[in-house]
């Protein structure tokens, strides 16, 4: 099948394994509007997918995903119709994860913070490198938790320990995530993507209609958990962009990114 979310997205089949890979390493696979969008999009079309039993969900280069650009951010600000949009995708993206029929495998590579942290939650089975971490600083950039994190990490840590990192936007290790149920096992940095498609290739060996519904009856616990507090918490990381403590800490990371970029290099 032609890809039509390229470049943001990759998509290559391996037999009955779909790989798609974010693909903006120049930006650590941070979300810009494009990728953002074919995120949601890709789910409905790999479902159409008649030979497809399986994906593995990874990143180009040296990160998983960065999250949300801070740069997009600042376009958001006066773009209120650009907002709403992009929360309303958010939503959806969740959504479509959620109800996608086919066994997700993410290989955390390298760096999972915000959206992409929570991408990966939303998977099925979740392998990250030994020297990846997962992180929600939504709180520490002044925005509400709003499309992963509070709705969904209560249902995989409890409530708890989802609340101290999603409060303070601490870092989690590799080993850390496992032990609280963000990802099910460290792997070798190397041996990461064999061992991600050595694991969907088992999935997609595996009777398909038992492998889809048991799916479905397992995240309809995730549904009904996410249902009415997503709506809330959109809501109000909508309303987020518009504080002044969040443009300031995204003025003070962009300016910071522009000095270190202007310094000479030390090569």
């Amino acid at each position: 099948m032609q890809n039509p979310f390229a470049p943001e997205l990759l998509i290559e089949s391996r037999g009955a394994v779909r790989i798609v890979t974010l693909n903006r390493p120049e930006a650590l696979n941070a979300t810009n509007e494009a990728l953002h969008d074919a995120l949601v999009g890709v789910w409905r079309f790999i479902a159409t997918d008649i030979e497809a039993r399986a994906v593995v969900l990874t990143g180009a280069g040296r990160a998983f995903s960065a999250g949300g650009d801070f740069q997009h951010f600042v376009e958001l600000w006066d773009d209120r119709p650009g907002r709403r949009k992009e929360i309303d995708a958010a939503r959806r993206l969740l959504e479509e994860m959620l109800d996608f029929p086919l066994p997700v495998v993410a290989a955390v590579n390298g760096a999972a913070v915000g959206l992409g942290c929570n991408l990966a939650a939303c998977s099925d089975i979740v392998l990250i490198a030994e020297s990846a971490y997962m992180a929600d600083p939504h709180v520490g950039v002044g925005l509400t938790a709003a499309d992963g994190g509070a709705p969904t990490w209560p249902m995989l840590m409890g409530m708890l320990q989802a609340k101290e990192y999603l409060l303070t936007s601490e870092r989690i290790p590799a080993d850390r995530a496992v032990a609280l149920g963000l990802a099910n096992r460290t792997v070798a940095d190397e041996a990461l993507l064999d061992e991600a498609l050595r694991t969907a290739d088992k999935l997609a060996a595996q009777p398909p209609q038992a492998v889809q519904s048991t799916k479905r009856a397992l995240n309809l616990h995730l549904k009904r958990a996410v249902a009415g507090v997503l709506e809330y918490a959109l809501a109000e990381e909508f309303a987020s962009f518009d504080t002044a403590e969040h443009q300031a800490l995204v003025r003070r990371f962009l300016d910071r990114s522009r000095r270190r970029a202007a310094e000479p290099s030390r090569s």
